[in-house]
């Protein structure tokens, strides 16, 4: 991996291997990279994994084992627009396994990251120029956890 560009670092409490892992293998379109280890500088354990690079769709990541002083929470999300309700099932069931859904297309992980799972169209369904299908799809999309396609789509035609 190219040092160069963006890279987000996730702060994690001994599982920065296991959570990159786990979004490599969530991802066709993602690769691992380098592991840093502890030294006998520390920060902890001589070997142990104090960081692990990976890629998914293209974004840079860190994975840093920083220890329990820092948790997740709903201020950064990543999300993902799907294609169909095909792959909004696939990326939900893989992601709120072990996790937690949450609302309106969001849910934790099991590391605590927040995803926001989302059609493709969502957006520019909710900022319609016409205030009636913007409210009915705000109005369906607030009565659901996992976005259901569908039912979005009836909402937005007012069927």
């Amino acid at each position: 991996m190219t040092v160069g560009g963006l890279t987000t670092c996730l702060w994690f409490d001994g599982q920065a291997e296991e959570a990159a892992v786990f979004y490599t293998s969530v991802f066709a379109d993602s690769r691992m990279g380098r592991v840093g280890r502890c030294t006998e500088a520390g920060p902890g354990p001589v070997g142990s994994v104090m960081t692990v690079e990976f890629e998914v769709e293209g974004q840079k990541f860190v994975a840093l084992n920083g220890g329990p002083e820092f948790t997740f929470n709903e201020a950064v999300s990543f999300r993902i627009f799907c294609a169909d309700q095909a792959e909004l099932d696939y990326y939900w069931d893989r992601l709120c396994a072990g996790g937690q859904e949450v609302a309106c297309g969001w849910l934790k992980d099991r590391f605590g990251v927040a995803w926001q799972v989302i059609p493709d169209g969502l957006i520019e369904m909710l900022g319609d120029a016409d205030p009636e299908r913007a409210k009915r799809t705000t109005e369906a999309m607030l009565s659901m956890t996992k976005l259901d396609f569908a039912a979005l789509r009836a909402a937005y035609e007012g069927r």
